[in-house]
């Protein structure tokens, strides 16, 4: 009797605690009217809903989950899509156990459909990326390359093998390619007879680091060696008519080098090419091919050549009389793509101009007389940043932190980069995550693209989106574009993107249709990468409480895509990203194989997870294990 008095007493406390809680879902909801009031009629439940979600996670429900779940109740762990009736179902359980034995007043409860969110999310994922694929119900999203313009197998090869969404980055190529890539899909969805949807993603305010000096114009080769230093493979020189355009080699090559065409015409199979290098060095390429477009050699020594070396051919005449020669110069050659050396420590100047950034200063004793500088592409940021505030390179490569601040430059301190050093690029990405910088979410390229997304896409991908303002002012563009405007799409990838999630999907959820996508390359750079697992937790329970699809984006099988083969660690990240209703792909030499595999996986995956719900369906494992179990019982009968 005393165990069922302490019971009663337990029950009731967590009824209360319950109702408590309900009561500040309910009192969440009636403060946001405002927010409710322009809402898309297919979206009213859905908001209401993320309401109350973000009324129940704003308490620790830790101790209240633990103790629900100690006495076989719902613990509100997948409680998502219908935060309302999973709270009211517990609820109810609570009050009619505790009832009978208490005096505590009935909670006044709504109980809904609880399936009711499930079915809206289906509903918004197929309004946003078209019908379910059958089998695996996640579809798959691949970034096209430059060359799905001029190539219609690749596209071809794609469809066949499994992809739902075409992906074009506006950041590369126009709309000349953009239209071929679209005319290509068209033509290979009418052959397969099936669907795929297009997104197009805006470049977006994405802040690079500026141009370098060139360096000097010098081509370097060298053949491959063993662990003896024996030539394994030569190295493999394109010689090209200096006259015509560059021709791209017909096989990828160590070198490629413009020369007269009269003197490349005149070279055969077997003839010795010497020169001398840029250090002196005595050199000979053997010429192993020739052919219309140009010729083949072969060296099994490092050279260097620069514009203007001299080449010379020396072959025995037909009457045997003295060697007749020819000789050559190596046209114009393209100056030497520089990079800043980096080391933990260094000082770096980064400027608010395009100006030509350069390496360190030093003198004869190597001490730095002046740092190494570079530009970005956005001198806002010399307004925005303050001292201390962190500063990211090259997709988290390179870490520093601003020093000091003056007008016209940085002074960063270089904290984070390899043992060895690292080296800075042009055109790579700048991420500063402490720092809140006043860029427009829709650069001036932007809204011109806008004229070819309105009339081509399925959906638009507003990148680096901070503020409900800047998905309103993207949902003011798309208003006053003819016809059906396409989805938005929200690229969640920096710290301040997250923090506004919220109100942004209230804001997207005012269009018809509208979508997530999780960023993961800049937003892991922004978050850092510790966090970056329990950032992508919290943005899918968002969504699912808000009834919007995820897109599950960047380094998902990127091994494979890049190299052909997959690591350990991808594998088990591209099956987690069946929680996501949508998995994209970057692009690569073998992405048509990236799709096959992946696709793979999320068909494995379809009958054993769905969000954050195990499917409890039945183990392979556990089979052969009956299966022994009963044919040792029957040998001991």
């Amino acid at each position: 009797m005393v165990r069922q008095g302490s019971d009663n007493v337990e029950l009731t406390r967590m009824l209360n605690e319950c109702a408590s809680i309900r009561q500040d879902m309910v009192r969440l909801t009636d403060d946001s009217l405002d927010l409710l009031e322009d809402i898309h009629p297919q979206h009213q439940f859905s908001a209401r809903n993320l309401l109350h979600y973000l009324a129940l996670r704003s308490h620790d429900l830790r101790p209240l989950q633990a103790r629900l779940a100690a006495m076989g109740l719902s613990s509100l762990g997948r409680a998502e899509s219908n935060v309302l009736a999973a709270l009211d179902a517990v609820c109810l359980v609570l009050q009619r156990l505790s009832a009978p034995r208490g005096s505590v007043a009935p909670v006044a409860l709504d109980y809904a459909d609880a399936a009711a969110g499930q079915r809206l999310l289906d509903t918004h994922t197929e309004a946003v990326l078209g019908p379910r694929p059958a089998g695996r119900g996640v579809a798959i999203m691949v970034t096209m390359p430059s060359e799905a313009a001029d190539d219609y197998t690749l596209v071809d090869d794609l469809l066949r093998a499994g992809m739902d969404c075409m992906r074009i980055n506006c950041a590369h190529d126009g709309p000349d390619e953009w239209g071929r890539m679209i005319e290509h899909l068209q033509r290979a969805k009418a052959h397969h007879g099936r669907s795929c949807r297009i997104i197009m993603d805006l470049a977006g305010p994405k802040v690079r680091t500026g141009p370098l000096e060139p360096g000097p114009a010098v081509v370097k080769f060298k053949p491959q060696r063993d662990a003896f230093g024996r030539v394994v493979t030569p190295a493999h020189v394109w010689l090209y008519p200096e006259e015509e355009p560059k021709r791209a080699s017909p096989t990828p090559c160590d070198a490629s080098l413009p020369v007269p065409g009269s003197w490349l015409r005149s070279l055969v199979r077997g003839d010795l090419v010497q020169f001398v290098d840029t250090r002196g060095a005595s050199r000979a390429l053997r010429v192993v091919a020739v052919d219309t477009e140009g010729c083949w050699l072969e060296s099994d020594d490092t050279c260097y050549i620069d514009s203007g070396t001299t080449l010379r051919v020396e072959r025995k005449a037909v009457a045997e009389e003295e060697s007749a020669a020819t000789e050559a110069t190596v046209g114009a050659l393209p100056p030497r793509e520089m990079t800043l050396a980096l080391s933990i420590g260094d000082e770096l100047l980064v400027t608010g101009s395009m100006t030509l950034g350069r390496e360190a200063v030093r003198d004869a004793h190597g001490r730095v007389l002046t740092p190494a500088t570079i530009g970005c592409s956005a001198d806002q940021i010399l307004a925005d940043v303050r001292s201390g505030d962190r500063i990211w390179f090259d997709d988290g490569k390179i870490g520093g932190v601003v020093e000091r601040r003056e007008i016209d430059r940085l002074h960063v301190r270089i904290t984070q980069a390899r043992v060895q050093g690292a080296r800075l690029a042009a055109e790579k990405g700048i991420n500063l995550p402490d720092t809140a910088l006043r860029l427009p979410a829709l650069t001036e390229k932007d809204r011109a693209d806008m004229a070819f997304v309105g009339r081509h896409a399925d959906m638009v991908a507003l990148s680096f989106v901070n503020s409900a303002e800047d998905v309103r002012e993207l949902r003011s563009i798309l208003e006053s574009l003819e016809g059906e405007p396409p989805a938005i799409v929200l690229k969640i990838e920096t710290l301040r993107g997250f923090t506004n999630l919220p109100a942004m999907l209230l804001e997207a959820m005012k269009s018809p249709r509208c979508a997530v996508m999780i960023a993961r390359g800049d937003l892991a750079v922004e978050c850092g990468f510790e966090r970056m697992a329990e950032l992508q937790e919290e943005i899918l329970w968002l969504c699912e409480a808000a009834h919007v699809p995820v897109i599950w984006a960047t380094q998902v099988l990127e091994t494979l895509a890049k190299e052909g083969m997959p690591s350990r660690a991808e594998v088990t990240d591209a099956a987690m990203a069946h929680r996501a209703e949508c998995v994209m792909l970057n692009k690569g030499p073998y992405i048509a194989r990236a799709v096959t595999v992946l696709d793979d996986i999320l068909r494995r995956m379809h009958g054993h997870q769905a969000k954050k719900r195990s499917m409890l369906r039945e183990l392979q494992c556990v089979s052969g294990f009956r299966k022994r179990r009963a044919a040792h019982a029957a040998a001991r009968t």
